[in-house]
């Protein structure tokens, strides 16, 4: 499968985004939400910022991390405060802000409360102060309806605090359910002090399994930018697909559109549209054509995640071209020797068909064709000197032949003996009525063991042949005369 150019990551980023690259960073809370903002900025944006006090300002509005069980983040924030536009790879503005989320509360964390009442904290959505846990279900909400374009769920294996795994997956079950139902695009990164352990590999799976959304396993505390690319990479195929463009062999679209073979086409194509899909299931046209007695395996050959669109080619069975192709003219083809062999007699048979096309329209039209000969066809004698008075020439004969069409209207008559007079009133009235309602029916009447087809070709064939050979040399002597000799006059007697 061909990539754009290191996916043309940034590129992609910004056209699905149209240039908004506002990241909303939610999930439990103390699993690192904070770190990730601060280690993101870090990486990604602040070195791609001019040095200056709006650098400064944007670097001391980075969150603060702490460790243990107390929560850091009191009130959702928005880092920097306003969009910032850097350029990233190869020249591409991109606007970028992050949203930090107080988080949905685990069991066993510290800070929700104050003198043993509800922590009230401010928040941007609200005039006056409310309680903690109220502001981190309606900021996490928010953070991801109004203020994203994509998501990360930042969630832990328990390793990075003194909280055991347990006590975050009601908190994450229920926002990773809130962001499906959301619809827009976002991925999991698993924080852990051991991202190459054993067992925390194994959970990575699981929770994969689990949501059906890919989980990156970080230590985001050591997040790089290659880690950071990664994460946008996953991301990025999680936006919808909004164009898959399959490739058939050029010959199929030379069928009529109704032809079996281009409806079976069509309807794995409907098939496959029924189903909205993520740019990650490469799998659009799987279910469509798998089961196919025509097609091969379908193979991926292009992603564009920027333009959210995929190119397949689907291969058609071996032999397929052929069974169509003698469907087609008419004729068994036994194989590709066959075909050529086939070909060969084909073409010969249209460089004379070429030869005589115009005449035979002619005769349809007028009633006389002519065929001029080739050069191929022209026979040039030996030059002759010749005397003409004083003078003396050159004389240069040649000749060819020159093929003559004429259209001759025959009548014939068919009078089959039926019996009575009522009985041949009875077939004539037979006869006009299937004519009235299928003119073409008519001629399988059977008379006698004879279908009236078959009376009539033989009535037909017995005049042609009444025309006996001298006859027929005597017509092409006298035609002959009149082309060379150019009289115009002929007088024919009939005996």
């Amino acid at each position: 499968m061909e990539k754009d150019s290191t996916f043309n990551l940034y590129k992609d980023i910004a056209e699905r985004t149209d240039g908004d690259v506002y990241i909303g960073v939610v999930g439990p809370v103390r699993t690192g939400k904070s770190t990730f903002i601060t280690r993101f900025m870090e990486e990604l944006v602040l070195p791609r910022l001019t040095a200056g006090p709006r650098r400064d300002r944007i670097a001391d509005e980075l969150p603060q991390s702490g460790s243990g069980r107390t929560i850091m983040t009191t009130q959702p924030k928005f880092v920097p405060g306003e969009a910032v536009q850097v350029m990233l790879q190869e020249q591409i503005p991109v606007r970028v802000r992050m949203v930090d989320s107080v988080g949905y509360l685990v069991k066993g964390v510290l800070g929700t409360s104050e003198n043993d009442s509800a922590r009230m904290v401010h928040t941007p959505w609200f005039d006056q102060d409310i309680p903690f846990e109220q502001a981190a279900e309606i900021g996490t909400r928010k953070v991801m309806t109004d203020h994203a374009t994509i998501g990360m769920v930042v969630t832990t294996d328990g390793s990075i605090t003194d909280l055991p795994r347990g006590a975050y997956v009601d908190a994450e079950e229920r926002v990773v359910g809130e962001l499906k139902q959301l619809g827009k695009p976002f991925v999991i990164v698993l924080n852990s002090a051991q991202p190459r352990a054993a067992e925390t590999l194994s959970l990575r799976d699981a929770l994969e399994d689990k949501y059906a959304v890919p989980v990156m396993l970080l230590n985001v505390k050591e997040m790089s930018v290659e880690d950071i690319q990664h994460v946008l990479e996953s991301i990025l195929m999680e936006f919808p697909l909004r164009e898959a463009h399959l490739s058939t062999p050029a010959w199929l679209a030379a069928l009529d559109s109704d032809h079996w073979l281009v409806q079976h086409v069509l309807e794995g194509v409907r098939i496959a549209g029924k189903t909205p899909r993520r740019m990650r299931e490469g799998d659009v046209f799987a279910e469509a054509f798998d089961a196919s007695e025509y097609a091969e395996e379908v193979s991926q050959q292009r992603i564009n995640p920027g333009e959210g669109r995929m190119d397949f080619t689907l291969p058609l069975k071996e032999g397929l071209f052929n069974r169509v192709l003698g469907e087609e003219c008419g004729t068994e083809i036994r194989g590709d020797a066959h075909l050529l062999s086939l070909m060969k007699e084909l073409v010969a048979a249209k460089a004379e068909y070429d030869h005589v096309a115009e005449a035979l329209q002619a005769v349809r039209e007028t009633g006389y064709g002519l065929v001029t000969p080739a050069m191929a066809e022209m026979a040039l004698e030996e030059p002759e000197i010749v005397r003409q008075g004083g003078q003396f020439g050159v004389k240069l004969k040649a000749h060819a032949p020159s093929l003559h069409l004429i259209r001759v209207d025959i009548e014939t008559e068919v009078t089959p003996v039926v019996g009575t007079e009522k009985q041949s009133e009875e077939l004539v009235r037979y006869l006009l009525e299937e004519f009235e309602t299928d003119p073409q029916k008519i001629w399988s009447t059977n008379f006698f063991g004879k279908s009236l087809n078959d009376m009539v070709r033989e009535g037909l064939n017995n005049k042609l042949l009444r025309m006996p050979a001298d006859a027929q040399q005597k017509v092409q002597e006298t035609l002959s005369r009149i082309i060379n000799e150019g009289d115009g006059g002929m007088i024919c007697i009939l005996l």
